[in-house]
């Protein structure tokens, strides 16, 4: 797997080893529950559709497509993660399967991150597009704000389509590229930058490489003990198991 879903806490900072502060991220990433597999012969390309959360009231669309794959409460999002179309069907995860974020993602993996930007309603040229505005003097007192001329003369006649004029701003579909992971928790991940959206906001993390110059977040003694501990139950816990058998 090289994608998972989670969802946008909180931008704070962190300091590297190094001693540099940095802007960081935080996204929830807890259990991917895989909802459907789809396939070269039978949907003409090779997918894992995963899902995340859980809604309140689905509609009998999305209850019966989650029961089908094996999933009892119906997810409130779902995302793709696509593969090579030669990729073996065996090879990828089974429909009720979970994915959980330290299997697809370590510290110093590059990632893109996908989701809705923040709207920001019907804006201006100003703040839409950055324009300068129009002179105060010269009887221009009440144009500073505005578009200015949008059209040509009579050739064409008409306005391009595409030109930059007030409407609606963001609530729009943004990816944030080669953005750098740097620490993976069983629940979450802390991303370098900033990523789309408002807190809450669902994202899709797609891995696409990895940084070899990565430099690793400074963390406590405590939060180093913390880790060890957590570690070293998971490794007895097996252990314990296998002498109740």
């Amino acid at each position: 797997m090289h994608g998972i879903i989670g969802r946008k806490q909180t931008q704070t900072q962190r300091f590297l080893e190094d001693g540099t502060r940095i802007p960081v991220t935080l996204i929830e990433v807890n259990s991917n529950p895989v909802v459907m597999v789809k396939t070269a012969d039978k949907d003409g390309y090779v997918a894992v559709q995963l899902g995340y959360g859980t809604k309140k009231n689905p509609s009998k669309a999305i209850s019966g497509h989650s029961k089908k794959g094996a999933v009892e409460k119906a997810p409130s999002f779902f995302a793709e993660v696509r593969f090579p179309v030669d990729a073996k069907v065996e090879d990828l995860p089974k429909p009720g399967d979970t994915v959980e974020a330290p299997a697809v993602l370590e510290a110093g993996d590059l990632v893109d991150v996908t989701g809705t930007a923040k709207g920001k309603g019907f804006a201006g040229v100003v703040k839409r597009h950055k324009f300068r505005g129009g002179p105060r003097t010269h009887g221009q007192s009440d144009r500073e704000r505005a578009p200015g001329s949008v059209g040509q003369t009579t050739t064409p006649g008409r306005v391009y389509k595409g030109k930059r004029m007030a409407g609606k701003m963001g609530n729009q579909t943004v990816t944030l590229q080669n953005l750098e992971v740097v620490d993976v928790t069983p629940t979450g991940i802390i991303v370098k930058g900033l990523v789309p959206g408002v807190r809450g906001a669902m994202l899709f993390i797609k891995k696409i490489g990895k940084n070899k110059n990565f430099t690793p977040l400074f963390k406590e003694a405590v939060e180093v003990v913390e880790e060890a501990k957590e570690v070293k139950s998971e490794e007895v816990a097996p252990v314990a198991e296998e002498k109740k058998a």
